[in-house]
């Protein structure tokens, strides 16, 4: 089965990256430049199996678009990571606290990657 994901991320490089290592775990997936340009993604394509989004970005941060997906019951089963490069506690408790369903702190690996989508429930081997 083919799971899909959405990367919701202000960089270019950040997002062909976590492209690849999701692509090379079989999803399906689709990109965002900015968390209003993901909820536009969401709002045309529907829920994802999985949205990987950074915190810092223009237009509308990664908790701004946590909380907006969360405030929408049509996406209640996406599983979303903040995957950023802020690391302090207060940061990851903030996160975690306003929906998001887990926390990786770049650069993501691939073994990160595994280890965030077994948590999650997504990872079949």
């Amino acid at each position: 089965m083919t799971r899909s994901a959405l990367v919701v991320d202000d960089s270019r490089a950040q997002r062909s990256m976590l492209r690849r290592l999701l692509s090379e775990r079989g999803y399906d997936v689709s990109e965002a430049g900015d968390g209003s340009e993901g909820v536009e993604r969401l709002s045309d394509m529907g829920a994802f199996d999985l949205c990987l989004v950074d915190w810092n970005m223009p237009n509308m941060d990664g908790l701004e678009f946590i909380k907006v997906v969360r405030e929408n019951p049509d996406y209640e089963r996406m599983q979303l990571v903040m995957v950023t490069s802020e690391s302090e506690p207060a940061h990851i408790a903030r996160a975690l606290m306003n929906g998001a369903d887990e926390y990786a702190i770049k650069p993501l690996t691939m073994d990160a990657l595994v280890d965030k989508l077994a948590i999650l429930g997504l990872e079949d081997d």
